[in-house]
């Protein structure tokens, strides 16, 4: 039996064993029909806007009240029969108890582990990224109807930018390529939220509530001393324009986000929580945002007493709500809001304003609407949660993240005999910590990478090889006395969250303590050259593993969530034809000599800065941004573009400007929706699976300039869209780009321009020219 089948077989059991339980606890709500006195409060009436009903809310409520709901953990005002709420809960890849929102302690006792973020990013499929949100809003909304939370707001997704590959946090986001990370929070948010795509159907209130944070350029933890609650983000105007804003802007815009979380760091000297210009002239006033604006965890004290930014507490209250920021994780607001008040520092209407964000967001999730059973999502129970969809679902992105980024000789995938033995070695390979990352809740099943590789193959020996992922006291000659004696060896080692996590930033890139040793040793003595599986959210150097001969294959698995050992077996075996592409480039450990504090995304050849990212990154690789094999050959063929020139000098508004460069260019905004709509750009991709095995595959088309300015990316990733082909089959992929959007790019004032040149069209080997006349 496919190991797969297994597999669901016993989650079918589990789930059976979560809905056997009856739950007495009943979720909180306000505006209990069966309570007399609610009748004759307007913020109860369904039927009013919900403007109209916070404003009544808001109005009722003393000062000390007010001020007692500024806080992640609002108690309760039980003379309007309001419960107590909490808005600190987590979902970044599932329904997690990682804060104090969310108890597993009733009839759910555990939630649906999807793949770590970073790793999901490597399918490059919207569709997937959707899925899982919805999945994660079920759950969510499902332990709210057991009574199990005390709120429906979710502080996730992650959507800084993975700037630096020693960055602790990285393994939380989407990537390093801000369309990628914007494309993410869309769809993600949309799912949590209950919103609509690609028809699917139930719009209206929220499901659960997503937060996008950290806003914004939020990447660095600890590195070296320097450390989050101190460190001052020095951005350029362009740096911010096309890098560290596009995702929040897509994540509000579109996604339509009912959160967002300012992050610790100051940016340019401005604390972040209170920055009016980001919160509220960004945010609010450019970018439409409606919806609850937190505070990371204590980021609020920080900007007296850290920072020293604010003379007072009593300042610092007042520099964070006027900014924008409504509620503040921790006790701050709690103990020095009155005496703001009191010294006629802060307006009452400030405090106002905040609540009514507040108390919008909880209306929206329907806690003001009576009790939820006979409310929309009152139907969701505990068997929504580790349901056999869900656990496919995990198990599928599992599959679809993995990365192939080695395969010698075609190596893999290995045969399926009876007869053959295999060692299994390294400190990952049975370890189901590891598989869930960071920001995690207790998850239905594990299935480690040994103990699924033991179902394909009984004749299956184990050993660690190591004591830790750190590696310090390995067990080398042991090891190697197992692999010699095996007719394959499939070592899995990498990181944890030892290694990487909140808090803690690496200092290295290569493997940890003696793996490497360990590693060498072991495809030395192997009988054929061996398996390498790394688990690690950021990027590693294994350069010696790459050009060795005696490790032929290399799969990257981030932290593959509770199914992870399963989808990797079944990409080891055949089973499943991997298909992911990295979401990051993997850089060389000579890369560590940059400082992490170096928040510069464009190299600067005077001092020999190398730039970042695979836009502007202009180093040495171990591998790129994209890059991923399979067992399937793809070809493409370009059917050609609708235009290949392109008219913007036929603006009665546009002025024409010259750079240093002697480059022409006019501003985007100069040019006019109408215009830019008038050339956009039909491409259309003919892919073919050559190989033999059906696959999935990600089409990603950039942009490239021939005569590019100072500045400019050296390419640009435009466009992605994931298809399944059958072996032989081919299928069209269309592309409609907007060249205001995407042939464009920041001048050193942050202002969108567009320049005049021959911009490329690039998918795979097939470039396509484009002439832009300004």
């Amino acid at each position: 039996m496919k190991l797969h089948s297994l597999l669901l077989i016993n989650l079918i059991y589990v789930t059976v064993m979560l809905v056997g339980v009856e739950s007495t606890q009943s979720p909180p709500f306000s505006c209990d029909s069966s309570n007399p006195s609610t009748k004759s409060y307007h913020f109860c009436k369904t039927t009013l806007p919900i403007p109209d009903r916070v404003r009544d809310l808001v109005s009722r409520l003393t000062l000390d009240e007010k001020i007692s709901q500024l806080v992640n953990s609002a108690p309760a005002i039980p003379r309007l029969g309001i419960p107590a709420y909490e808005w600190w809960s987590e979902a970044l890849h599932g329904v997690a108890d990682a804060g104090p929102g969310i108890r597993f302690n009733g009839t759910i006792r555990s939630a649906t582990s999807f793949p770590q973020v970073i790793l999901t990013a490597a399918s490059f499929d919207v569709h997937l990224w959707y899925r899982i949100g919805r999945a994660i809003g079920v759950e969510a909304r499902a332990v709210y109807n057991a009574g199990q939370t005390k709120g429906m707001t979710f502080w996730a997704p992650n959507i800084n930018i993975f700037r630096d590959p020693r960055w602790g946090r990285g393994q939380e986001t989407p990537g390093e390529d801000p369309l990628v990370t914007g494309s993410y929070a869309v769809s993600y948010v949309r799912g949590v939220q209950g919103d609509c795509l690609r028809g699917l159907k139930r719009c209206g209130e929220l499901q659960a509530s997503a937060c996008c944070k950290h806003f914004t350029a939020y990447d660095l933890d600890d590195w070296k001393g320097i450390d989050r609650f101190k460190f001052d983000a020095r951005v350029t105007m362009q740096d911010l324009a096309d890098t560290y804003q596009p995702p929040f802007h897509r994540c509000i815009e579109e996604g339509r986000a009912s959160g967002i979380m300012c992050a610790y760091n100051r940016v340019n000297g401005v604390p972040s929580c209170a920055d009016f210009n980001l919160l509220t002239n960004t945010a609010r006033k450019r970018w439409n945002f409606q919806g609850y604006i937190t505070s990371d965890c204590d980021a609020v004290s920080l900007i007296h007493d850290s920072y020293g930014y604010a003379k007072t507490p009593e300042d610092a209250v007042v520099d964070v709500l006027k900014a924008g920021m409504d509620v503040n994780c921790g006790t701050y607001l709690l103990n020095h809001t009155k005496s703001a008040v009191m010294q006629k520092k802060l307006p009452e209407s400030e405090i106002d304003r905040a609540l009514e964000n507040l108390f919008a967001v909880r209306m929206r999730l329907g806690l003001f609407n009576g009790n939820p059973k006979g409310q929309p999502y009152g139907d969701i129970g505990p068997n929504q949660v580790c349901s056999v969809e869900h656990q496919t679902l995990a198990l599928d992105a599992a599959r679809d993240g993995i990365v192939l980024l080695k395969n010698s000789q075609r190596l893999l995938p290995l045969p399926k005999r009876k007869t053959m033995s295999l060692a299994v070695i390294g400190p990952n390979a049975n370890s189901p910590k590891t598989l869930i990352g960071n920001y995690a809740g207790p998850p239905c099943k594990f299935i480690t990478p040994l103990q699924a590789l033991q179902s394909y193959v009984k004749s299956t020996k184990y050993h660690p090889g190591c004591d830790a992922v750190a590696c310090s006291s390995p067990s080398i000659e042991k090891a190697v006395e197992i692999a010699q004696k095996a007719d394959y060896v499939i070592l899995v080692v990498g990181l944890d969250q030892t290694q990487e996590r909140e808090a803690h930033d690496r200092l290295d890139l290569v493997l940890p303590g003696k793996q490497q040793q360990l590693i060498i040793r072991v495809a030395n003595a192997a009988k054929k050259p061996v398996v390498l599986v790394l688990l690690s959210g950021g990027p590693v150097d294994v350069s010696f593993a790459k050009y060795s001969n005696n490790i032929g294959s290399i799969l990257w698995a981030g932290y593959p969530g509770g199914a992870g050992g399963a989808a990797i077996a079944e990409t080891i075996f055949g089973d499943h034809n991997p298909g992911g592409r990295l979401p990051v480039t993997w850089y060389p450990q000579d890369f560590t000599k940059i400082p992490m504090t170096d928040m510069r995304m464009r190299p600067e050849s005077n001092s020999g800065y190398p730039g970042r990212t695979y836009r502007f990154y202009t180093g040495e690789k171990v591998f790129e941004f994209g890059y991923g094999l399979s067992y399937s050959t793809y070809s493409y063929e370009t059917i050609p573009v609708t235009r290949n020139k392109l008219y913007f000098n036929q603006s009665s508004t546009a002025h024409v400007y010259e750079n240093t460069d002697s480059i022409r260019y006019t501003s985007v905004a100069e040019l006019g929706k109408e215009l830019c709509d008038s050339n956009n750009i039909s491409i259309s991709i003919r892919v073919r699976n050559d190989g033999e095995m059906s696959g999935k595959h990600s089409v990603l088309l950039f942009v490239r300039r021939l005569k590019a300015s100072a500045g400019s990316p050296i390419k640009q990733l435009v466009a992605f869209q994931s298809v399944h082909l059958n072996a032989g089959e081919s299928a069209d992929v269309g592309f409609l780009l907007n060249p205001c959007e995407h042939f464009s790019g920041p001048n050193k004032d942050g202002l969108m321009v567009i320049e005049e040149g021959t911009h490329f069209l690039v998918v795979g080997d097939q470039e396509h020219p484009v002439t832009v006349v300004v």
